[in-house]
């Protein structure tokens, strides 16, 4: 099984990134952990991933002044550590946009209530005193709104008579040390499953003008209405074990120069000659925005002239 690479970013004890660590020792995880780094030089976390063998990246602690470049070297310490998703642990930083943009859909957080409830910090007092039955935890994809992002999964947690924050919090890390890895694992699957990869692909194909599916060879494949095909979705095509795109291009020079750029990425789809090219989707770090747009050119290659000036049209504005 090839698993999914997550970087773990912490600020402190780190016992969500030991979480994390000692459930991907399980051969049926599908993650491993790459990388551990984040904000805090002397963060105690460090030296449970360091026993553990896993890579650490100490990083200067960030000033306000140097806040732009110390994520661009976190973003750069993580790629070079050939991390597909990320997974903030406790790390006490707001992030900038152009990260979360650059981790787009690769990124989960865990938050220690049930969101939408309580975003921010002192979480467990503010559900003490708003008399809540229950706090708890949620797992989230992180966007550029602050633990506003889609809920993955969450875990109440009663709370008791005479509950102060400590106490609430102490039983809560316990549901989170049970959420996160799980929810982790059923995340990084899903980047791989058919199903998941087919829907992706069929939304943005659809959303080309005049779009239609049909079922060619076996396969989904996307047209236009009456018209030919521009791209095909293989599931196991021949027995190549890939799950893939098929999306057409110019012909033999410019597939040759694709496979040779990325020969882990790319392939020559098995009868579909030189004017095609095979685009894998289950390595874990698709980049949806460039697969909308081989959709698009591929579009445009069997477009009539009519409709696609007036799709140039139309995108002109």
């Amino acid at each position: 099984m090839t698993k999914a690479k997550v970087a773990v970013l912490i600020s402190g004890a780190g016992t969500n990134m030991a979480a994390l660590l000692y459930t991907a020792k399980a051969e049926t995880c599908p993650y491993e952990i790459v990388l551990v780094t984040g904000d805090n030089p002397d963060a105690p976390g460090f030296a449970i991933a360091e026993a553990e063998g896993v890579a650490v990246a100490r990083l200067p602690k960030p000033t306000a002044k140097d806040k732009a470049q110390f994520f661009a070297v976190l973003d750069a310490q993580i790629r070079k550590a050939g991390a597909d998703h990320v997974a903030l642990a406790g790390f006490m930083r707001i992030l900038p946009d152009d990260f979360v943009r650059a981790w787009d859909g690769r990124m989960l957080n865990i938050h220690p209530s049930l969101l939408p409830k309580y975003k921010g910090l002192n979480t467990h007092a503010q559900a003490i005193e708003a008399g809540d039955s229950h706090g708890g935890c949620s797992v989230h994809v992180v966007t550029a709104e602050l633990d506003g992002g889609p809920v993955l999964a969450q875990t109440p947690v009663a709370i008791v008579p005479g509950d102060t924050a400590d106490s609430l919090a102490a039983r809560v890390r316990f549901a989170e040390h049970q959420l996160y890895p799980a929810t982790l694992a059923a995340f990084v699957a899903r980047e791989r499953s058919p199903e998941y990869l087919r829907g992706r692909v069929r939304d943005l194909a659809l959303a080309l003008p005049e779009a239609d599916e049909v079922t060619s060879h076996g396969m989904p494949c996307f047209g236009i209405v009456k018209g030919k095909k521009f791209a095909y979705f293989t599931e196991d095509h021949h027995g190549d074990g890939k799950i893939a795109l098929l999306v057409k291009i110019s012909g033999a020079d410019e597939q040759a120069a694709l496979i040779e750029m990325d020969e882990d990425r790319y392939y020559r789809p098995a009868y579909f000659g030189d004017g095609w090219i095979g685009i894998r989707l289950d390595l874990g770090d698709t980049d949806w925005d460039a697969i909308a747009e081989w959709l698009r050119k591929s579009w445009l290659a069997i477009a009539p002239r009519k409709l696609a000036g007036l799709m140039a049209v139309a995108e002109e504005f």
